[in-house]
């Protein structure tokens, strides 16, 4: 899962907020690191990340790429997912997509002590709107593009985007029988 599903799934609270954020851009032993709570939703981004990473269902999702693009599926699944939560979100949460991307930007906005790497792009997450952008399918083609000109093999996490645009069906059926059991593990915890 990417941004967007972390966030609407790992709290409400801005504690909560930043730490489904942090996940992303935080390594090793947190003890201490951050506030209790802030912690918490640093340790459910990592228990989502292995959730999602064994599911069933994910791991047959990653299959309908091609051998070429296997080595990069996972980055270009990641935020194909987090487009279906954004066109499908009013199935899943209780406000718009617009008022909880704003919430998310005042919280980044009022946040001094950002992680180093996070600091750096919470300005552009914010005035580009990274998460109502997921909304919006051929945005996640050009955040591949971005993300490809860091990589070694560029080529084919760009050429996944036309995979996924052949795949979008099958892509869009494999989110929406995955996303409920993932609400549920985020709410029970690993004992589900």
């Amino acid at each position: 899962m990417n941004y967007l599903a972390h966030l609407h799934l790992g709290g409400q609270e801005p504690e909560q907020l930043l730490g489904s954020l942090y996940g992303d851009f935080v390594k090793g032993a947190l003890a201490g690191r951050f506030s209790a709570r802030t912690e918490e939703a640093i340790n459910l981004h990592r228990k989502i990340d292995a959730f999602t990473d064994s599911h069933p269902v994910v791991k047959r999702a990653l299959g309908r790429f091609t051998i070429t693009r296997r080595r990069y599926a996972g980055i270009a699944l990641d935020m194909f997912f987090d487009h279906c939560l954004a066109r499908d979100w009013d199935r899943y949460a209780e406000t718009t997509l617009d008022a909880f991307s704003k919430r998310v930007y005042t919280v980044l906005r009022s946040e001094a002590d950002l992680p180093e790497r996070l600091a750096r792009i919470a300005p552009l997450i914010i005035s580009e709107d990274w998460l109502g952008a997921y909304g919006d399918f051929s945005m996640i083609g050009h955040g591949l593009d971005v993300i490809s000109e860091r990589l070694s093999g560029p080529e084919n996490l760009r050429d996944a985007f036309e995979e996924m645009t052949n795949l979008y069906v099958p892509l869009s059926s494999d989110f929406e029988e995955f996303y409920p059991s993932l609400m549920r593990f985020a709410k029970c915890g690993p004992a589900i």
